[in-house]
């Protein structure tokens, strides 16, 4: 199977599991502008322990189970298309974090590579 690499950017977006925009869950909001915008793609991972800038920790653990555990939203595309979801980032985070990163993506298969 052919092998295609590629220069990509990776954004994540660290936010809690009950952060809301407009009375829907954060995390969705962001992956349905992701793919309306037309970027490669995007992951949502739930964390099972975490914490952030209130230093209170979230856990899945069954005797402390929080309704707030993290949430990683991954988006990967090009800087170009990374920075077309900025601006609505900066709209709907109301606290969080994100972080930016130069990658090396590697497809295998007959898909084109990322722009």
């Amino acid at each position: 199977m052919p092998k295609i690499t590629s220069m990509a950017k990776r954004l994540r977006i660290y936010i809690g599991e009950t952060d809301r925009y407009n009375g829907k869950a954060l995390f969705q909001v962001i992956v349905e502008k992701a793919k309306s915008l037309d970027l490669a793609g995007a992951s949502v991972l739930r964390g099972v322990m975490g914490y952030g800038a209130n230093s209170r920790i979230h856990s899945a653990h069954i005797v402390a189970l929080s309704n707030d555990l993290p949430i990683l939203v991954e988006l990967v595309d090009s800087e170009e298309y990374i920075a077309k979801i900025m601006p609505f980032l900066d709209e709907v985070m109301q606290g969080g974090m994100m972080t930016i990163e130069d990658i090396e993506v590697i497809k295998y298969g007959q898909k084109p590579p990322i722009r």
